[in-house]
């Protein structure tokens, strides 16, 4: 199976399903770019219809990495 490309609506559907309840501000807030042209998700501009997209795996696998290191600098 191939990727699976989805939208901002989706993208927040998507983290509500992993337990992050994300408003559309901050979902729109993630997607867009700063004042350094970077994003916090992965997301881009599809070209057909210039809507922003993200790749699902690509969305769970920055918060799967975001768990990862935050059990990685845990104090002992």
């Amino acid at each position: 199976m191939g990727p699976i490309y989805i939208n901002l609506s989706d993208a927040r559907t998507e983290l509500a399903q992993l337990g992050v309840d994300l408003s559309e501000r901050q979902m729109k807030r993630a997607a867009d770019k700063d004042a350094h042209g970077k994003r916090k998700l992965p997301f881009f501009v599809d070209p057909i219809t210039g809507q922003l997209r993200i790749e699902r795996g690509a969305l769970v696998a920055a918060y799967r990495k975001l768990q990862v290191d935050a059990e990685n600098n845990l104090q002992e």
